[in-house]
């Protein structure tokens, strides 16, 4: 085992310098028949930032990864955070639309592209001012490994290393911006908390299976480098990949509830060992306990660990641990668990003061994981992080007097569907310019599937008949296929309340009668 002197590290820069010389042999990085070991992971990643330093890209510029989940995309990101370079990946399923708006954003250098999507990169830059320069990935990548490695100066660990896109309540996404020290900053009090699930041993194994363009996905690559073990890289969710990476040797992940069910009804599940994962991370949908039931019926010996955060707190904030969890199903599986140690976690009323325990309000986050603020968007951020630091999330939740948080809805209307964010803004403004459709409003509803599902709640124009499939054509041009309405309701006027906004609550509550909540 290494020693201790990692823990109060909190940056890429130091950790790949300490595990280069504690473990120079463990594997950093695997996809594929590719693997990467600790040492060449410290060397290539200077490679890399040589690479960077030829193209005119340094401290404060922003590169972006077009692509599936990739190692080549993670090295990427390793260079960019040793030397404060902004990484900023780009969900693959995007429209060209949307793809070109967070070039614009970011005012990208350098656009990596995997081969697959060289095409789309052409199409989408070919049309825009100001356009990055498009690579391919693997190409820069070779080209780089025949490079001196490069003297820099680390960055600083409030510097920006990762910007997310979230998608807003109104108009475009918002890039959030992720430090060093947002990445690493819970990792010392957890280990302090001496809890299991917080331990990480020498031959452990990470699976990196969600988008990277998500903090589900990224985040974990924080996991596996600040604790020298082997990340595993699947390019894209599969139940015939996670299962085949339990096989050989997968410790730790993080599923959304429905990738775990895609992986327990696959046939290769009745044949698999799972005796190799200890701990399976769940959250970003709500976990029907049937299937939690089989899961665990399922993957007997693993620990399940309900966590709830968001990019903007760079992921988990609190956790629901293995002992709360039982077969027959309990209250506290109703909840999101506790803050993680070194979180704070307030319920908090319209006035911004703490509400009485029990009581439904907005829950307000401190903590050093939490973004500094939005790309470019100061008036969000103040609307969003206080002049306190509390980071105010939009969920509406209920804290009872153990600490467990029990979120109720969401304050700002986001679908989750299949683990993808989905915001009502977007599809209504993608279906709103249909010449049949006089109003429109987005809401989710439950999917046996998919978690949740998008439906659009459309009043025609006077005199004009709404044909469903010729509106789903209509949005599928404009924005991401997951983000397209799987159906569409038909009705005369939309519900409001007495200042004339549309009660998207009022719309949903007939489709969520009986469940027991409406999030996780």
């Amino acid at each position: 085992m290494a020693s201790d002197a990692n823990h109060d590290m909190l940056s890429f820069d130091e950790f790949l310098s300490f595990w280069a010389k504690e473990r120079p042999e463990g594997i950093a990085l695997e996809m594929g028949e590719r693997a990467t070991t600790y040492g060449e992971a410290d060397l290539q990643t200077r490679q890399l930032i040589a690479y960077f330093q030829s193209h005119g890209v340094g401290h404060g510029d922003r590169i972006a990864w077009l692509g599936k989940n990739s190692d080549r995309y993670f090295m990427l990101l390793y260079a960019a955070a040793r030397v404060g370079v902004v990484m900023a990946p780009i969900g693959w399923r995007l429209a060209p639309p949307e793809i070109a708006y967070i070039l614009g954003d970011t005012g990208t250098k350098v656009l990596f592209v995997e081969e697959q999507f060289i095409d789309t990169a052409s199409e989408v830059t070919g049309s825009m001012e100001n356009a990055p320069r498009v690579v391919e990935a693997e190409t820069a990548v070779r080209q780089a490994l025949d490079m001196e490695p490069a003297k820099y100066e680390p960055a600083h660990g409030d510097d920006p290393v990762l910007q997310l896109y979230t998608s807003g309540t109104t108009g475009n996404p918002k890039g959030v911006g992720l430090s060093n020290t947002n990445l690493f900053s819970l990792r010392k009090p957890s280990l302090e908390e001496q809890a299991p699930w917080h331990k990480y041993e020498e031959g452990d194994c990470i699976l990196a299976a969600m988008p990277c363009a998500h903090i589900g996905g990224t985040g974990l690559s924080a996991i596996a480098v600040a604790n020298g073990i082997r990340g595993h890289i699947l390019p894209e969710f599969t139940p015939d990949g996670v299962l085949s990476a339990i096989q050989n040797g997968a410790t730790h992940m993080f599923l959304v509830p429905a990738a775990i069910q895609f992986v327990i009804q696959h046939p290769l599940a009745k044949e698999t060992d799972f005796s190799n994962l200890r701990y399976l991370m769940y959250g970003a949908a709500p976990m029907p306990l049937e299937l939690l039931k089989a899961a665990v019926g399922t993957m007997p010996g693993t620990g399940f660990l309900q966590v709830y955060g968001m990019t903007e707190t760079t992921g988990t904030v609190t956790m629901l641990p293995p002992d709360d969890h039982s077969l027959e199903g309990n209250e506290r599986m109703r909840s999101a668990g506790k803050a993680v140690p070194g979180v704070e976690i307030q319920i908090r009323g319209e006035d911004n003061k703490e509400v009485p325990l029990g009581e439904i309000g907005e829950i307000c986050i401190l903590s050093p994981s939490n973004t500094a603020g939005y790309w470019k968007l100061p008036e969000a951020t103040a609307k969003t992080i206080d002049e306190d630091g509390w980071l105010h999330t939009g969920d509406a939740g209920i804290m009872d007097a153990d600490g467990y948080v029990y979120i109720q809805d969401r304050i700002k209307d986001m679908i989750i569907s299949g683990g993808e964010n989905v915001y009502p803004a977007e599809v209504e403004n993608a279906i709103f310019g249909h010449p049949s459709i006089a109003e429109v409003a987005v809401i989710g509803i439950p999917s046996a599937r998919w978690g949740e599902e998008v439906k659009a709640c459309c009043v025609p124009k006077p005199g004009m008949e709404i044909e469903e499939g010729d509106v789903l054509a209509y949005a599928r041009e404009r924005i991401a296929p997951f983000k397209v309405p799987k159906s569409i309701d038909i009705i005369a006027e939309m519900p409001r309340n007495a200042s004339g906004k549309i009660l998207r609550r009022q719309l949903r509550a007939p489709y969520w009668e009986g469940q027991d909540r409406q999030v996780s």
